[in-house]
């Protein structure tokens, strides 16, 4: 993973236990770009590496904006951030990847939960310059759990919040009967987004998600032992029912970049030259996996006995 320095210009509490980051270049220059979706990855001391959606604008190449959510019971990343990213601590953080890019078009909706509203907010913006028709459903635990609630709500009428303490949870079948033909697109927690898939599955309509961590794997999911095989080398690799092809490969000495271990970052996405992969990440579409020419070394694996790695 390729990272740079860069220094924490501002912070600031956003919502419940949610505050945002301001970043710029350690060294002053521009930032690299990048499009409404993308996330970064950060260095987060020992807790490793953790990937936050970029909200601020596009068009600003001196500032970057993320937003943790500080989990005091979680892995320990956003708790790091949480205790040392301060105004002028120095991060290191890797270029923007985007898996899930705003595809142009005439209308669009977008729900999120909690804090699954960053990567959203700057398809908004986007949207809204395009011209095109839009509307938000945004839900969290409480009025007091939604990041940038207040932002939205002064900027834009299309925006509808539903405070589950208040008013329960996103009804989604309205949201999805009210969707039309409008491209939808979905962030937040693995129950509400589980939950709209299987609705969209029945209605027929088709929407873009993304994941912040892994869903459950099913418990009839069983592993099987497969070889890999490298096409620079010809050098074939064992892996066991315990182990990914990523950890395989890094323990023999090969340089594999890798990031999140669980699927959802995309930084291990390798071509494929000859095999039966068993897709197992939140990122390739139906199609994409279908073509069976790429794959996540960290959690995917093979229904074939051997795969053949462009590696």
């Amino acid at each position: 993973m390729t990272e740079f320095p860069v220094r924490v210009v501002g912070r600031r509490d956003e919502a419940e236990n949610i505050f945002s980051l301001v970043l710029a270049a350690a060294d002053g220059s521009p930032l690299p770009a990048w499009s409404p979706g993308a996330h970064i990855d950060v260095r987060a001391g020992d807790a490793g590496v953790r990937q936050y959606s970029l909200c601020g604008d596009p068009a600003d190449r001196q500032l970057w904006q993320i937003a943790v959510l500080y989990e005091r019971n979680g892995r320990g990343g956003s708790a790091h951030l949480h205790r040392t990213a301060t105004p002028d601590t120095e991060l290191r953080v890797s270029l923007p990847r985007n898996n899930f890019a705003l595809t142009p078009r005439s209308s669009y909706v977008f729900i999120a939960g909690g804090i699954g509203i960053t990567p959203i907010l700057p398809m908004i913006a986007a949207a809204q310059a395009a011209g095109a028709r839009w509307r938000l459903y945004y839900g969290a635990r409480s009025r007091a759990h939604m990041a940038f609630a207040d932002h939205l709500g002064a900027r834009y009428r299309e925006v509808t919040l539903v405070p589950q303490d208040v008013d329960g949870l996103l009804p989604l079948p309205h949201i999805l009967e009210e969707a039309g033909q409008a491209e939808i697109y979905c962030c937040g927690p693995e129950p509400m987004l589980a939950s709209i898939e299987q609705q969209a599955a029945t209605r027929g309509s088709t929407i873009r998600t993304e994941r912040f961590a892994a869903r459950p794997v099913a418990a009839t999911t069983e592993n099987r032992a497969f070889d890999v095989r490298l096409d620079s080398t010809g050098v074939t690799y064992r892996i066991d029912d315990r182990r990914s092809i990523a950890d395989v490969l890094e323990a023999a000495g090969i340089d594999i970049i890798t990031s999140c271990r669980e699927g959802t970052c995309g930084s291990c996405e390798t071509a494929v030259l000859r095999g039966d992969i068993d897709h197992r990440d939140e990122i390739l579409t139906a199609e994409e996996r279908a073509r069976g020419n790429t794959m996540m070394l960290c959690v995917s694996r093979a229904h074939s006995d051997t795969l053949v790695l462009d590696l």
